[in-house]
């Protein structure tokens, strides 16, 4: 690793430093919104969201390039796939009578369906891989810019409404009994975590968003009592896997994605090893 950090001072690679300054700044997104994806059991919402999402930035590929609509880039495609599929899959859990995992498998299956059309039908044809794993390391001013505002956007917001949250996560019928608008709040936090996945997907892929999405939050989660606690540890985390990975990648020229992915894996598989052994030591010890 020594070699990596080395290798971030030299000025012909600013590539490199790009790619370690968006993880280490995403860190703080998928940290605090991680927090509450995890506690909140809503993985599997995120999931729908951020493959939804590939339909969204298709539409975006093709009026853009082939109907030549081009204020109507990529990225506004797939906020509005994201936002869009967030609060029908909010509402239906809220309000709806439909199964809700059924609805969330539609989504996730047509989201995608219509993404690999789209693209497949836009000139210069793009291969769907590139969305689906993306490339840190072809990360620009504008891509630090965008995560920049995502995490000030996510910071004050989480704050604003910590404790908003926390009854949406932890205590829905007493907060609902104290007058607190649990199905608001609910849709602001789909909304919110819609909005992290899609601006995140467009730079590291659908695949990493949803392994740093919940991976450190889960790791976390093990060791921590409060969520403000397990907010803080989750953004440590995933700073510590954006690193280990990109550092791999840079010393063995495999690919950053997966390896972050399979690092992050690696450790929360041992985290919870760990964390069975020492409850089953406690046990003993009584």
């Amino acid at each position: 690793m020594a070699h990596f950090f080395s290798a971030l001072g030299n000025p012909d690679i600013v590539f490199l430093r790009y790619a370690l300054l968006v993880g280490l700044l995403g860190s703080i997104a998928f940290g605090i919104v991680g927090t509450y994806v995890v506690t909140r059991r809503i993985s599997y919402i995120a999931g729908a969201i951020a493959h939804s999402a590939l339909g969204g930035i298709g539409a975006g590929l093709y009026i853009q390039i082939k109907l030549g609509v081009q204020w109507f880039s990529p990225v506004l495609g797939a906020v509005i796939s994201a936002l869009g599929a967030g609060i029908i899959i909010g509402v239906v859990s809220l309000y709806a009578k439909q199964r809700e995992d059924t609805v969330i498998g539609a989504i996730w299956a047509i989201g995608m369906a219509a993404g690999i059309l789209l693209i497949s039908k836009t000139p210069g044809y793009v291969e769907p891989m590139s969305y689906l794993f993306g490339n840190i390391l072809l990360i620009s001013k504008t891509d630090l810019i965008v995560v920049s505002v995502l995490d000030i956007l996510v910071v004050i917001l989480g704050s604003l409404f910590y404790n908003k949250f926390l009854a949406v996560c932890f205590d829905e019928e007493f907060a609902k009994i104290r007058g607190t608008r649990i199905g608001l709040f609910y849709l602001l936090l789909i909304c919110l975590t819609s909005l992290t996945v899609v601006l995140m997907v467009t730079i590291v892929g659908i695949v990493m968003v949803i392994a740093l999405l919940t991976l450190p939050a889960a790791v976390a989660g093990l060791f921590s009592k409060k969520l403000w606690q397990m907010m803080i540890f989750s953004t440590l985390i995933c700073m510590v896997f954006t690193v280990f990975g990109l550092g791999l990648s840079y010393i063995y020229d495999m690919p950053t994605g997966s390896n972050i992915i399979l690092f992050a894996g690696a450790v929360y598989l041992l985290s919870i090893a760990c964390s069975f052994l020492l409850k089953k030591g406690k046990k003993i010890k009584k």
